[in-house]
């Protein structure tokens, strides 16, 4: 989740880490670090508290993506990969070759730690990846779509249809606007209302409005899934984190007065909505 479209990326000051227990990483700056906690966008303030499953639907709905996309032995291709946290599922299913893309530096730093030798690592565009036509059989994307407007949506999808052979799978796990038929005015309030807590121009779309995205791309549906949007939740931590991660959590939030105000802002928002969001994967075969 760091490729939001009209995030800024101002001049780094001290950088900001956050210990992680991935593979080959040891204290790497986290993207966005010299940005104030008031400012940064919500989900790397987030990973600075320690979080690291920042999925909307958690680490439950992404291993359901991912058994879906059929990953062993495949090509795979991760846009914007984060913190890495899927590369390294991703990487356990005897894969092909591996190559993620972020626009982020700090974030292909960290994503270059956890994959090592076993793939490549590029920082570049998911919308002009410079990949060749058809050199994929897997395209993996998660919480990043969100971010994008309209013209981006589309431009990502299509890039990725670009990219993946005939019989390829898309793979991707964003935020949803529930029911499918929610009035428009209620979803605009929700937008400005996340924007406003998050500090990114989120726009997440209908169940149908996905399907639609991949559709019009020529892509064709062949699995969805939904869960609960309970990022903040405490039962969803406890299992996406597990409990040394969830104190890890607690401590860094009760100690540290600005950071602690920024997540139980967007905890208060994230409950007011939680009826009218879900985290939503779906996989997408290229014909």
């Amino acid at each position: 989740m760091s490729e939001p479209d009209d995030a800024p990326d101002p001049a780094r000051t001290t950088p900001a880490t956050a210990p992680s227990h991935a593979s080959g990483q040891t204290d790497l700056p986290l993207p966005h670090a010299g940005r104030p906690v008031s400012t940064a966008p919500g989900h790397w303030v987030l990973a600075r508290a320690g979080k690291r499953v920042l999925r909307p639907g958690g680490a439950a709905l992404s291993a359901a993506m991912l058994r879906h996309a059929g990953l062993p032995g495949s090509d795979v291709v991760e846009l914007a990969p984060g913190l890495g946290r899927t590369a390294a599922e991703i990487l356990k299913a005897g894969l092909a070759s591996y190559t993620a893309i972020d626009r982020d530096p700090d974030a292909a730093t960290r994503v270059a730690a956890v994959v090592g030798r076993r793939g490549s690592v590029r920082q570049g565009e998911a919308a002009k990846t410079g990949l060749d036509d058809a050199s994929a059989d897997v395209v993996v994307g998660e919480a990043m779509l969100t971010m994008q407007g309209d013209k981006g949506k589309a431009a990502i999808v299509a890039e990725a249809a670009r990219i993946l052979r005939p019989g390829g799978r898309y793979a991707i796990h964003e935020l949803a606007a529930t029911p499918d038929d929610m009035a428009e005015a209620r979803y605009t309030e929700l937008r400005k209302d996340l924007a406003r807590s998050i500090h990114v121009n989120a726009r997440p779309m209908t169940p149908a409005a996905w399907r639609r995205l991949m559709e019009e791309a020529g892509l064709e549906v062949e699995w969805v899934e939904t869960a609960p949007m309970a990022l903040l939740k405490v039962g969803r931590n406890l299992r996406d984190e597990g409990v040394g991660g969830f104190l890890r959590i607690a401590r860094n939030v009760l100690g540290d007065k600005e950071l602690r105000a920024r997540v139980l802002s967007m905890r208060r928002t994230f409950k007011h909505w939680e009826k009218d969001m879900a985290g939503i994967a779906l996989v997408a075969r290229k014909p």
